[in-house]
């Protein structure tokens, strides 16, 4: 297999990786035929996939702008993955020029796209960290350089905590994060779950099974398992509800169905 000249040294090409099956899903060109590869066996169970990764996007920027008419102009995205069109900086600092905000990822592909995106952009930067080391993250020079969390921040965790195993305690994870924030800042999330899914589950378990198979479990929880995460927090209305429902700019009848695949919220703290 040919090393692409964009890819890191550092990283295996023959292993896939979320972030890469992900952009592929996107449409994305920063993938690799094993990625791909593997995005094709999920779809063959779950053909609405993208349709789940396009949802998940939208609400994103729909939450950025909300936190954005609400005076937050800090934003750290966790598992941000591959920049595609529309990300977290370029909404935020569209809606609050001058907004800052710090993407955190551990897959090198998308840190390395991530800082060449990020060139010449004073109010953002990319830390390669991991969501199950908090404190890495927090004590980060790029946070401490950019971050003042004595003031309001959103905090995004789209599409990342069911990549991680209860083992690895997510919740402890998010409570660590949280107790950092200052009040009235954002906690914005999605998770994915078996609810809301338009197949029957043993047939999404088949796209579950392909992401255990590549030693990236899929975490499928339901909504009141989704809940917990929002602990401390005042749930911003509609609370969490799927995808399409959140504040949505168009009709959620107008959606594919794949959409409402998983649930999204956005709570503020006290």
């Amino acid at each position: 297999m040919e090393r692409p000249a964009w890819a890191p040294r550092s990283i295996d090409i023959s292993v896939p990786s979320v972030a890469r099956i992900y952009d592929y899903y996107l449409g994305g060109s920063y993938n690799f035929e094993v990625d791909r590869e593997a995005a094709r066996r999920a779809l063959e169970f779950m053909p609405g996939l993208p349709k789940i990764m396009q949802a998940n996007r939208a609400f994103m920027r729909r939450a950025v702008r909300f936190a954005a008419a609400e005076g937050i102009t800090q934003f750290i995205d966790i598992g941000s993955g591959i920049p595609t069109f529309g990300n977290v900086h370029e909404v935020a600092q569209e809606a609050a020029p001058g907004a800052r905000v710090v993407y955190v990822d551990h897959d090198p592909v998308a840190v390395a796209h991530t800082e060449a995106v990020l060139a010449g952009n004073d109010h953002a930067d990319v830390v390669a960290a991991d969501l199950r080391k908090p404190q890495e993250i927090l004590a980060s020079p790029q946070v401490e350089a950019l971050i003042d969390l004595n003031r309001p921040v959103a905090l995004l965790l789209v599409a990342i905590l069911h990549f991680v195993e209860d083992s690895d305690d997510p919740y402890d994870a998010v409570a660590r994060l949280s107790a950092a924030l200052a009040p009235g800042s954002l906690l914005i999330l999605t998770h994915a779950s078996y609810e809301g899914i338009p197949v029957p589950a043993e047939r999404a378990e088949g796209a579950v099974d392909v992401y255990k198979g590549i030693r990236n479990p899929l975490i499928m929880r339901s909504r009141e398992e989704i809940a917990r995460f929002f602990g401390g927090y005042e749930m911003v209305e509609p609370g969490l509800v799927p995808m399409p429902l959140w504040r949505p700019q168009t009709p959620p009848e107008e959606e594919d169905p794949y959409a409402f695949s998983g649930y999204a919220g956005v709570g503020r703290t006290a």
